[in-house]
Parts: structure tokens; C-alpha cells; sequence
């Protein structure tokens, strides 16, 4: 009996726990047992996690589960060139420059066809890189290296440079040549294959440096031979003994569209002896002077015409300079009657065809009268003592005559005009 009474009154325990629990569940009492059950009992952990899913029906939801998605953030440095990189038919002495803003390179190469560096320059801060040498022509490079950003990321430095085509060399050249021994009137003249598109630029890269220092200037002049040039002429004579210097750095240079400069040219000659011819055609002589003393004097015979006649046969004054030496020439006017005349010890003086020359033909109007279409005529003897002492670039300083040299006799005229002419064509 003992067990059978314990085995129900556990029952009934069990019983009315149940019943209590199963009444707190549904009437959501906030007192008794069941409040403070529900208040002080920890949830396991399977609970909690229900209970922060919240219920299973979707229909009680009240927003869709969030995902999240990162943008890479792009790197900071840029790569900037002039020109542009991979940019084409550039003048091989184009500058070239790359450079890198936010950042600084790390290393750069810029290499021709098989592969062998060309020179160039990092600058100090990293930040660019200068070309430091001529590019060939017809020839690409490729350039290849790495520059890292305040950010850290690093970015590749690619691309290439291609130059104009060989077809486009012009050829320049620079008179006086080397060695040469000139005549204190003697012009330097560089000239073009073909007529420069900006003279002003590209008289940038022509200079000139003497030994004494002496006063002159540049002018762009265009020559017989069709050819344009840069003319440098001194203010007054150069003084004897005289080195010059000339240098015309037109390699890979654009001198018009489609003309680039094939070479650098230079040349280095010296002033000789102060020799200046007068010729007053009133006075019937030429008279040589060095440094300023007579070392002759000639009989001669000038142009027979004068400003109100036939100014074709006048002598004109003017400084003329010595160009050419011809033991014989041969000479021709047909409007005046005469084709291909030998005269001998001919130094020409200008381009419209004045010569110093020997013409045993008008001996006899030497030293009295002035006969010939332009020319200078002295005796044989005399012409070829005179010819023996000239040199290229020597002046001959004509007077007397309504007719001056100007551009329209040709080379050399540079010395046909005044100081504030030539000064008026000067080269920027």
C-alpha cells in the first residue's frame, strides 16, 4: 500500500505541474509560478537562437536578408607623356618626356628595334623621365617600366615612339666651309633644302661664336640658287685673324612639313688679311688697300651706262664681295652682241655679272674712260696681280654711280644694305 499511495501521489504531482504550466502557456499570466519561471530561467542556446530567427512563417518576414559587395578602388597614380605614348611619325630630335602624377617610377627603359636602351634622364623626385638623346630615323621604341602611387599600388609604364621616315632628310650647309681663309666682308650663310616653315624657331637652333667677339646679326635671305638661308653679317668688317665658330644643330629637326633636318652641320674657318678694294668709277682707278694702306693701284675702265640711259650697263655702287676666281671665263651678253667670250683673270664681284677681269680690248680706255657693260677692266698684268691677291669674302667698295646693289643683282648683296636694313631683316 505504502508504494502503490507514493507511485500515485507522484503522479498527481506530475499532474498538476502540467496542468500549471500548460495554464501559464496560453493565459500569458504575469504572476505566480509561471511569470517567474519565464523571467529568471535561462533559455538554452537552441532557444535563443529561435527566438532571435523569429517564427519560420515567411509571411511574418519584416525585411529580406542584406548581402554586401566591395568596389576595387583604382590605383592613384597616372602615367602622362609628351608626346603621346604609342604617338607615331614623330622628328627624330623631338623632345620626349614621360611622366607620373601621385606617384613616383620606379623603373623605366625605352629600348630601339634590337633591344639596346636609349639615353634618358629620371628626374630627381622619380616623378619624370627625359629622353636624353636623338632618335634614328625610320625606327620605333618601345618603352616598358613601373611606377608606384602614395596609395602603394604599383602601374605598369607601356607603350612605343616611331619616327618620320628616312624620304624625309633634307640636307643643309653651312659657307664658309672648314679651314677656310676668308675676307673680312665674307657673309656666313646656312642654308636650307627647303624653306623653313617657322624661321623664327628655326633660327633657335643656329649660333655663331667668334674669337674676338664682334658685333652682327642673322637675316633670313633667299639666295640665286633659289635656296633659303641665314645670313649672318657683322656690323662693320670683321677684324683680321678672326676664328669663327658656326653651328647649326639641325639633326631630327622639322624644318617644314614632311622636311627634317639629316645632319648637324659645323664649321670652323678664320678671318685673313684686312684687304678692301676702292673703286671710285669717276677716278678711273682701283686701288687696294690693306689694312688701310695702298698696296696698289690699277687703271681701270667701269660701266659705260648711267641712271638716265641704260642702267643694265651701269657698275653699281655699292659694297660688292669676292665669290669666284676664273683664270678664263667665258662670257655672254647676246643683247649686247657677244656669246661666249674668253676673258681672263676673272674675280666675279656679284651675280648680275660684274667681274674684276683683264679685257685687252678697251687698254686703251684704262685709267681715262669708262666703256665696259658693267665690268671692272684692267690690263692683263694688272687683272692678274689683282687676282692673285683676292680672296673669297673680300669687299669691293664702289662709288660714283645713281645705281646701288640691292637683292635684284643677286649674291652677295648682304653688304648693299645699311646696318638699319639688315638690322630690319634680322632673324627673332
Amino acid at each position: 500500500m505504502h508504494g502503490r499511495r507514493q507511485h500515485r501521489w507522484i503522479l498527481g504531482s506530475l499532474a498538476a505541474a502540467l496542468l500549471a504550466v500548460t495554464a501559464g502557456c496560453t493565459t500569458g499570466s504575469p504572476g505566480g509560478l509561471t511569470g517567474a519561471a519565464r523571467t529568471s530561467a535561462p533559455l538554452s542556446p537552441a532557444a535563443s537562437t529561435a527566438s532571435a530567427a523569429g517564427p519560420s512563417d515567411s509571411s511574418s518576414s519584416s525585411s529580406p536578408p542584406t548581402t554586401s559587395s566591395t568596389t576595387p578602388v583604382p590605383p592613384v597614380a597616372t602615367v602622362t607623356s609628351t608626346p603621346a605614348l604609342n604617338s607615331g611619325d614623330l622628328a627624330p630630335a623631338d623632345p620626349i618626356t614621360i611622366g607620373v602624377a601621385q606617384g613616383t617610377i620606379d623603373a623605366l627603359t625605352m629600348t630601339n628595334a634590337d633591344g639596346s636602351p636609349v639615353g634618358g634622364t629620371l628626374s630627381a623626385d622619380r616623378a619624370s623621365w627625359t629622353l636624353g638623346e636623338p632618335l634614328a630615323f625610320g625606327a620605333t621604341y618601345t618603352v616598358a617600366g613601373t611606377a608606384t602611387g602614395t596609395d602603394g599600388k604599383q602601374v605598369a609604364i607601356t607603350g612605343t615612339y616611331s619616327t618620320v621616315s628616312p624620304d624625309a632628310q633634307v640636307k643643309n650647309t653651312i659657307y664658309p666651309t672648314d679651314a677656310m681663309t676668308v675676307g673680312v666682308a665674307a657673309p656666313v650663310m646656312v642654308k636650307f633644302g627647303v624653306e623653313p616653315a617657322d624661321k623664327a624657331e628655326i633660327a633657335k637652333h643656329v649660333t655663331i661664336t667668334t674669337d674676338p667677339q664682334v658685333e652682327g646679326s642673322w637675316a633670313w635671305v633667299r639666295h640665286d640658287d633659289g635656296l633659303w638661308a641665314l645670313d649672318y653679317r657683322t656690323r662693320d668688317y670683321w677684324p683680321a685673324g678672326t676664328k669663327v665658330h658656326v653651328e647649326a644643330k639641325l639633326y631630327g629637326v622639322k624644318v617644314a612639313d614632311g622636311a627634317y633636318g639629316r645632319a648637324d652641320v659645323t664649321s670652323d674657318f678664320v678671318i685673313g688679311r684686312n684687304q678692301v678694294v676702292k673703286a671710285d668709277v669717276n677716278s678711273h682707278e682701283l686701288v687696294v688697300t690693306q689694312d688701310g694702306q695702298v698696296t696698289a693701284t690699277y687703271p681701270a675702265s667701269y660701266g659705260r651706262g648711267d641712271s638716265t640711259g641704260d642702267t643694265n650697263l651701269i657698275t653699281r655702287s655699292g659694297v660688292h664681295v669676292v665669290t669666284d676666281f676664273d683664270e678664263i671665263k667665258y662670257m655672254s651678253n647676246p643683247a649686247y652682241g657677244y656669246v661666249n667670250i674668253p676673258e681672263h683673270w676673272a674675280v666675279r664681284i656679284s651675280d648680275n655679272g660684274e667681274f674684276i677681269h683683264a679685257n685687252p680690248a678697251s687698254t686703251d680706255a684704262q685709267g681715262y674712260a669708262n666703256v665696259t657693260h658693267g665690268c671692272v677692266n684692267l690690263s692683263i698684268a694688272d687683272a692678274q696681280a689683282y687676282f692673285h691677291s683676292a680672296i673669297w669674302g673680300d669687299p669691293v667698295e664702289v662709288t660714283g654711280t645713281g645705281v646701288r646693289l640691292s637683292a635684284d643683282d643677286g649674291d652677295i648683296y648682304d653688304w648693299g644694305l645699311t646696318w638699319d636694313e639688315w638690322q630690319a631683316l634680322a632673324a627673332s
